[in-house]
């Protein structure tokens, strides 16, 4: 099973939905799991009896919410650590004590997702400047527009944490559109890709190309997506 992190107090959820599906598409078998303090998958995504802990199926990907490691994921199911069927977890983490509870540094991807106020990205940042040991990571941005100096001035506040920012950047535009789709698909309780813009649909495909690697064609990525 291949873990992967993202990271920050910005509200990832649906962006870790949207990249699950693509992977379901693929064929691959995806853990969601929501460590958060909001723990929103537990509001967005339908349950019957939510309890402090679960695991549920959506949309073809299982979603887990209230557990504060893989070990307690697996005591749930039953299951030893090394008979889980996932191909992929992805970690929603918006602190250091579960991120290293998860043991991100084992990820094989770990991605920083911000936007540019000063609570996500302060709080994001408190969670990095804990980490004991070097990691890397990719940063996830969003905002209205891709600048430099928004660039420079995250690198600026993260100067003194142990995170080693890679070359690549994904942005996602704060467009009032997407976010309309977004809430559409949260009413539905579907994942949905027709109303998201080209960019956000460009991410979406990068984050899932990184994850993939040379095991699935460019193509073929892009040809989930437009079945979404």
């Amino acid at each position: 099973m291949k873990k992967v992190g993202f990271i920050g107090a910005y509200d990832k959820t649906d962006l870790i939905l949207y990249v699950a599906k693509i992977l379901t598409v693929l064929g691959k078998k995806v853990l969601i799991v929501d460590s958060t303090i909001t723990q929103k998958a537990k509001y967005i995504v339908p349950v019957l009896n939510p309890t402090m802990s679960y695991i549920t199926e959506f949309e073809e990907m299982d979603v887990a919410v209230g557990f504060k490691d893989i070990e307690g994921i697996a005591a749930y199911l039953n299951k030893p650590m090394n008979q889980l069927e996932y191909d992929y977890a992805l970690l929603d983490i918006d602190c250091a004590e579960n991120a290293m509870s998860f043991d991100v540094q084992d990820c094989i991807e770990n991605f920083f997702v911000t936007s540019f106020d000063m609570y996500a990205i302060r709080r994001g940042l408190e969670a990095l400047n804990m980490f004991q040991v070097p990691i890397k990571m990719t940063k996830v941005l969003f905002a209205k527009e891709a600048t430099k100096e928004d660039d420079d001035y995250l690198n600026y506040l993260s100067l003194g944490s142990k995170v080693i920012w890679k070359d690549e950047r994904v942005y996602f535009p704060l467009e009032m559109g997407d976010q309309e789709a977004i809430i559409n698909n949260q009413k539905i309780s579907k994942v949905r890709f027709e109303n998201l813009t080209n960019m956000y649909r460009d991410g979406l495909e990068y984050i899932a190309s990184k994850l993939l690697g040379d095991e699935i064609p460019p193509s073929r990525i892009k040809k989930a997506i437009k079945e979404i």
